[in-house]
Protein backbone atom coordinates (compact mmCIF):
# COMPACT_ATOMS: atom_id res chain seq x y z
CA UNK A 1 0.00 0.00 0.00
CA UNK A 2 1.25 3.48 -0.85
CA UNK A 3 0.06 7.02 -0.14
CA UNK A 4 0.10 10.06 -2.38
CA UNK A 5 2.87 12.60 -1.98
CA UNK A 6 0.23 15.33 -1.60
CA UNK A 7 -1.35 13.57 1.39
CA UNK A 8 2.04 12.93 3.01
CA UNK A 9 2.99 16.59 2.55
CA UNK A 10 -0.32 17.75 4.02
CA UNK A 11 -0.01 15.59 7.11
CA UNK A 12 3.69 16.13 7.82
CA UNK A 13 3.35 19.25 10.01
CA UNK A 14 0.70 17.51 12.09
CA UNK A 15 2.84 14.39 12.33
CA UNK A 16 5.76 16.46 13.55
CA UNK A 17 3.66 18.25 16.16
CA UNK A 18 2.20 14.92 17.32
CA UNK A 19 5.49 13.04 17.84
CA UNK A 20 5.86 12.14 21.49
CA UNK A 21 8.65 14.14 23.14
CA UNK A 22 9.38 11.50 25.78
CA UNK A 23 9.92 8.90 23.09
CA UNK A 24 12.05 11.25 20.98
CA UNK A 25 14.16 12.07 24.05
CA UNK A 26 14.73 8.34 24.61
CA UNK A 27 15.96 7.92 21.04
CA UNK A 28 18.32 10.89 21.36
CA UNK A 29 19.65 9.71 24.74
CA UNK A 30 20.38 6.24 23.36
CA UNK A 31 22.84 7.74 20.87
CA UNK A 32 24.30 10.55 22.95
CA UNK A 33 28.05 10.79 22.52
CA UNK A 34 28.15 8.71 19.36
CA UNK A 35 30.31 10.30 16.60
CA UNK A 36 28.29 8.64 13.84
CA UNK A 37 25.10 6.64 13.41
CA UNK A 38 23.62 4.56 10.61
CA UNK A 39 19.84 4.69 10.28
CA UNK A 40 17.45 2.78 8.04
CA UNK A 41 14.00 4.33 7.65
CA UNK A 42 11.56 1.74 6.32
CA UNK A 43 8.43 2.85 4.45
CA UNK A 44 10.06 6.27 4.39
CA UNK A 45 7.51 8.06 2.19
CA UNK A 46 8.94 11.46 1.32
CA UNK A 47 11.45 11.46 4.20
CA UNK A 48 9.44 12.98 7.03
CA UNK A 49 11.11 10.92 9.77
CA UNK A 50 14.53 12.11 8.65
CA UNK A 51 13.37 15.72 8.78
CA UNK A 52 11.85 15.25 12.24
CA UNK A 53 14.64 13.23 13.88
CA UNK A 54 17.89 14.25 12.22
CA UNK A 55 18.18 17.74 13.78
CA UNK A 56 17.92 16.18 17.24
CA UNK A 57 20.86 13.81 16.76
CA UNK A 58 24.29 15.34 17.25
CA UNK A 59 26.12 12.52 15.49
CA UNK A 60 27.01 12.39 11.83
CA UNK A 61 24.25 10.37 10.21
CA UNK A 62 24.00 7.98 7.30
CA UNK A 63 20.34 7.47 6.39
CA UNK A 64 19.11 4.68 4.15
CA UNK A 65 15.58 5.55 3.08
CA UNK A 66 13.56 2.49 2.04
CA UNK A 67 10.21 2.35 0.26
CA UNK A 68 8.51 0.37 -2.50
CA UNK A 69 7.17 3.52 -4.19
CA UNK A 70 9.74 4.88 -6.63
CA UNK A 71 7.97 8.24 -6.92
CA UNK A 72 8.11 8.78 -3.15
CA UNK A 73 11.72 7.63 -3.05
CA UNK A 74 12.62 10.23 -5.67
CA UNK A 75 11.14 12.91 -3.42
CA UNK A 76 12.82 11.42 -0.35
CA UNK A 77 16.19 11.59 -2.11
CA UNK A 78 15.94 15.36 -1.85
CA UNK A 79 15.46 15.20 1.93
CA UNK A 80 18.36 16.95 3.57
CA UNK A 81 19.91 17.73 6.92
CA UNK A 82 23.28 19.31 7.69
CA UNK A 83 24.34 16.18 9.60
CA UNK A 84 22.92 13.58 7.23
CA UNK A 85 24.12 11.67 4.21
CA UNK A 86 21.10 10.18 2.43
CA UNK A 87 20.77 7.18 0.14
CA UNK A 88 17.57 5.55 -1.11
CA UNK A 89 16.74 1.90 -1.66
CA UNK A 90 13.63 0.44 -3.35
CA UNK A 91 12.48 -2.60 -1.37
CA UNK A 92 9.30 -4.65 -1.18
CA UNK A 93 9.01 -4.91 2.61
CA UNK A 94 6.60 -7.83 2.38
CA UNK A 95 9.09 -9.96 0.49
CA UNK A 96 12.49 -8.46 1.28
CA UNK A 97 12.39 -6.96 4.79
CA UNK A 98 15.69 -8.65 5.63
CA UNK A 99 17.40 -6.93 2.70
CA UNK A 100 16.32 -3.54 4.03
CA UNK A 101 17.85 -4.27 7.44
CA UNK A 102 21.19 -5.69 6.32
CA UNK A 103 24.43 -3.75 6.46
CA UNK A 104 25.95 -1.20 8.85
CA UNK A 105 22.90 0.01 10.78
CA UNK A 106 22.50 1.30 14.34
CA UNK A 107 18.81 2.25 14.36
CA UNK A 108 15.60 1.33 12.52
CA UNK A 109 12.96 4.01 12.14
CA UNK A 110 9.49 4.01 10.63
CA UNK A 111 6.36 6.15 10.78
CA UNK A 112 2.69 5.37 10.15
CA UNK A 113 3.48 1.78 9.16
CA UNK A 114 2.72 -0.65 11.98
CA UNK A 115 -1.06 -0.22 11.83
CA UNK A 116 -0.92 -1.40 8.20
CA UNK A 117 0.94 -4.66 8.82
CA UNK A 118 -0.19 -8.11 9.88
CA UNK A 119 0.60 -9.79 13.18
CA UNK A 120 2.78 -12.26 11.28
CA UNK A 121 4.80 -9.46 9.65
CA UNK A 122 5.16 -7.61 12.95
CA UNK A 123 6.52 -10.75 14.60
CA UNK A 124 8.99 -11.18 11.74
CA UNK A 125 10.03 -7.53 12.08
CA UNK A 126 10.67 -7.86 15.81
CA UNK A 127 12.64 -11.07 15.34
CA UNK A 128 14.79 -9.59 12.56
CA UNK A 129 15.51 -6.47 14.59
CA UNK A 130 16.39 -8.55 17.66
CA UNK A 131 18.66 -10.85 15.65
CA UNK A 132 20.66 -7.76 14.66
CA UNK A 133 20.43 -6.14 18.12
CA UNK A 134 18.91 -3.02 16.54
CA UNK A 135 16.76 -0.49 18.39
CA UNK A 136 13.52 0.59 16.72
CA UNK A 137 11.80 3.96 16.69
CA UNK A 138 8.26 3.48 15.34
CA UNK A 139 6.11 6.60 15.33
CA UNK A 140 2.51 7.53 14.58
CA UNK A 141 0.72 4.19 14.68
CA UNK A 142 -3.04 4.77 14.69
CA UNK A 143 -4.56 3.33 17.86
CA UNK A 144 -8.30 3.53 17.20
CA UNK A 145 -9.12 6.67 19.17
CA UNK A 146 -10.93 9.51 17.42
CA UNK A 147 -12.66 12.49 19.01
CA UNK A 148 -14.74 14.93 16.97
CA UNK A 149 -16.19 18.19 18.28
CA UNK A 150 -18.91 19.20 18.29
CA UNK A 151 -20.17 15.64 18.49
CA UNK A 152 -22.56 14.15 15.95
CA UNK A 153 -24.84 11.23 16.77
CA UNK A 154 -23.36 9.24 13.87
CA UNK A 155 -19.68 9.77 14.78
CA UNK A 156 -19.37 6.56 16.78
CA UNK A 157 -20.72 4.48 13.90
CA UNK A 158 -18.19 6.03 11.51
CA UNK A 159 -15.24 5.53 13.85
CA UNK A 160 -16.19 1.91 14.52
CA UNK A 161 -16.44 1.28 10.77
CA UNK A 162 -13.07 2.97 10.16
CA UNK A 163 -11.45 0.81 12.84
CA UNK A 164 -12.91 -2.33 11.29
CA UNK A 165 -11.70 -1.19 7.86
CA UNK A 166 -8.21 -0.63 9.28
CA UNK A 167 -7.99 -4.36 9.97
CA UNK A 168 -8.32 -5.22 6.29
CA UNK A 169 -5.40 -6.33 4.13
CA UNK A 170 -3.14 -3.36 3.32
CA UNK A 171 -0.63 -5.49 1.43
CA UNK A 172 0.92 -7.30 4.40
CA UNK A 173 -1.99 -9.63 5.16
CA UNK A 174 -4.86 -8.85 7.60
CA UNK A 175 -3.72 -5.64 9.31
CA UNK A 176 -3.45 -5.18 13.04
CA UNK A 177 -4.96 -1.72 12.64
CA UNK A 178 -5.76 -0.08 15.99
CA UNK A 179 -4.11 -2.93 17.93
CA UNK A 180 -0.75 -2.56 16.17
CA UNK A 181 1.15 -0.25 18.49
CA UNK A 182 0.24 -2.16 21.65
CA UNK A 183 1.01 -5.44 19.90
CA UNK A 184 4.41 -4.04 18.96
CA UNK A 185 5.17 -3.17 22.58
CA UNK A 186 4.41 -6.77 23.55
CA UNK A 187 6.38 -8.24 20.64
CA UNK A 188 9.52 -6.27 21.44
CA UNK A 189 9.32 -6.94 25.16
CA UNK A 190 9.15 -10.67 24.38
CA UNK A 191 12.45 -10.49 22.48
CA UNK A 192 14.24 -8.75 25.35
CA UNK A 193 13.66 -5.10 24.55
CA UNK A 194 12.83 -2.22 26.87
CA UNK A 195 10.07 -0.12 25.32
CA UNK A 196 9.36 3.56 25.87
CA UNK A 197 5.99 4.57 24.45
CA UNK A 198 3.45 7.35 24.59
CA UNK A 199 0.55 8.97 22.84
CA UNK A 200 1.24 10.98 19.69
CA UNK A 201 -2.14 12.35 18.68
CA UNK A 202 -3.00 14.44 15.67
CA UNK A 203 -4.81 17.59 16.80
CA UNK A 204 -6.72 19.48 14.12
CA UNK A 205 -8.11 22.85 15.15
CA UNK A 206 -10.88 24.89 13.50
CA UNK A 207 -8.30 26.56 11.24
CA UNK A 208 -7.04 23.24 9.87
CA UNK A 209 -9.77 22.89 7.29
CA UNK A 210 -7.93 21.08 4.51
CA UNK A 211 -6.65 18.17 6.57
CA UNK A 212 -9.98 17.87 8.39
CA UNK A 213 -11.82 17.60 5.10
CA UNK A 214 -9.32 15.07 3.72
CA UNK A 215 -9.54 12.97 6.88
CA UNK A 216 -13.34 13.05 6.96
CA UNK A 217 -13.56 12.09 3.30
CA UNK A 218 -11.20 9.16 3.89
CA UNK A 219 -13.25 8.01 6.85
CA UNK A 220 -16.45 8.24 4.82
CA UNK A 221 -14.94 6.09 2.09
CA UNK A 222 -13.76 3.51 4.61
CA UNK A 223 -17.18 3.46 6.29
CA UNK A 224 -18.91 2.85 2.97
CA UNK A 225 -16.47 0.10 2.07
CA UNK A 226 -17.19 -1.46 5.44
CA UNK A 227 -20.93 -1.57 4.74
CA UNK A 228 -22.52 1.51 6.29
CA UNK A 229 -25.46 2.87 4.24
CA UNK A 230 -24.46 5.39 1.57
CA UNK A 231 -27.17 7.91 2.49
CA UNK A 232 -26.27 7.85 6.20
CA UNK A 233 -22.56 8.29 5.48
CA UNK A 234 -23.19 11.06 2.94
CA UNK A 235 -25.42 12.94 5.35
CA UNK A 236 -22.85 12.61 8.12
CA UNK A 237 -20.09 13.88 5.85
CA UNK A 238 -22.19 16.88 4.81
CA UNK A 239 -22.90 17.80 8.44
CA UNK A 240 -19.26 17.49 9.40
CA UNK A 241 -18.04 19.45 6.37
CA UNK A 242 -20.49 22.23 7.24
CA UNK A 243 -18.92 22.42 10.70
CA UNK A 244 -15.44 22.58 9.16
CA UNK A 245 -16.50 25.34 6.74
CA UNK A 246 -17.98 27.40 9.57
CA UNK A 247 -14.80 27.10 11.68
CA UNK A 248 -16.51 25.12 14.43
CA UNK A 249 -14.87 21.69 13.98
CA UNK A 250 -11.93 20.11 15.75
CA UNK A 251 -10.64 16.55 15.58
CA UNK A 252 -8.19 14.50 17.64
CA UNK A 253 -6.89 11.25 16.14
CA UNK A 254 -5.07 8.86 18.46
CA UNK A 255 -1.59 7.54 17.65
CA UNK A 256 1.16 5.87 19.64
CA UNK A 257 4.94 6.27 19.36
CA UNK A 258 7.44 3.75 20.68
CA UNK A 259 11.18 3.32 21.05
CA UNK A 260 12.26 -0.29 21.60
CA UNK A 261 15.83 -0.91 22.70
CA UNK A 262 17.51 -4.30 23.29
CA UNK A 263 18.56 -4.83 26.89
CA UNK A 264 19.17 -8.57 27.39
CA UNK A 265 21.77 -10.82 25.82
CA UNK A 266 20.42 -13.51 23.53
Amino acid sequence: MSFSADWLTLREPFDRAARNEKVLDAVVAAFAGRPAIGIVDIACGTGSTLRALSPRLAARQNWRLVDNDLSLLARAAAASSPQARVTTMPVDLVRDLEMALDGPIDLITTSALLDLVSDEWLERFAIEAAARRLPVYAALSYDGRAELAPADAYDARIVAAVNAHQRGDKGFGPALGPEAARAAVTRFEKVGYAVTHGEADWVFGPQDREIQNQTLAGWATAARENGLPLADVANWLTRRRDLVASGRSSIRVGHLDLFARPTSTR
